[in-house]
């Protein structure tokens, strides 16, 4: 038996005013956010963004290859979208950090295209709709799980694993002055 609130399709664009479930991949899967210094310039630029109200962060983890957010884009930063502003911010700033602090790195990220010598993050991420409370709660319970599964083994509770906004769930505390609580959406 299927349930159909599950079964969205993929799709990797946004658009406003909507809460999306997203997934974005370093490239080749590589660990790259197993450093904590790569997670702090991911959640300084998600703060930049809330900061500057072009989004709304209500979940998230940052998993060792890859992250997931509940997220919704709010308005343009400049001419983009906020998530092709975090993807290229980001990128930028971790080429800073492998060059400075982890050379041999480097070349697990070259690519040759017109646009750019490296990449850090996979094309085309999943970004699926969240169209209820229901499946918000679905989708952030996966969030907030995923650093505990056996082949991760990264917490022993989900509110014990630091780059999560479990412990923000659980005991109201959002280190990272990121998060909104869904309630306030859903």
């Amino acid at each position: 038996m299927s349930n159909s609130i599950f079964e969205t399709p993929r799709n990797s664009k946004m658009g406003f005013d909507e809460v999306y479930f997203w997934t974005d991949t370093i490239k080749d899967w590589k660990p790259l956010l197993k450093s904590d210094g790569f997670n702090e310039i991911v959640i300084n630029q998600l703060k930049w963004l809330v900061d500057k109200e072009l989004i709304c962060v209500y979940a998230f983890v940052l998993m060792p290859n890859h992250l997931h957010l509940i997220w919704e884009m709010l308005k343009f930063n400049g001419k983009e979208m906020p998530h092709a502003s975090f993807n290229k911010w980001t990128s930028s700033q971790f080429l800073k950090l492998t060059r400075s602090n982890y050379p041999t790195l480097i070349s697990g990220f070259q690519e040759v295209a017109e646009d750019r010598k490296h990449r850090f993050w996979q094309r085309d991420p999943l970004a699926v709709a969240v169209t209820s409370r229901q499946m918000f709660e679905q989708k952030m319970d996966y969030i907030h799980l995923n650093p505990l599964q056996e082949k991760w083994s990264l917490a022993l509770t989900p509110e014990d694993y630091k780059w999560s906004s479990a412990k923000f769930y659980e005991e109201g505390i959002d280190e990272f002055g990121i998060l909104t609580h869904y309630s306030d959406r859903f």
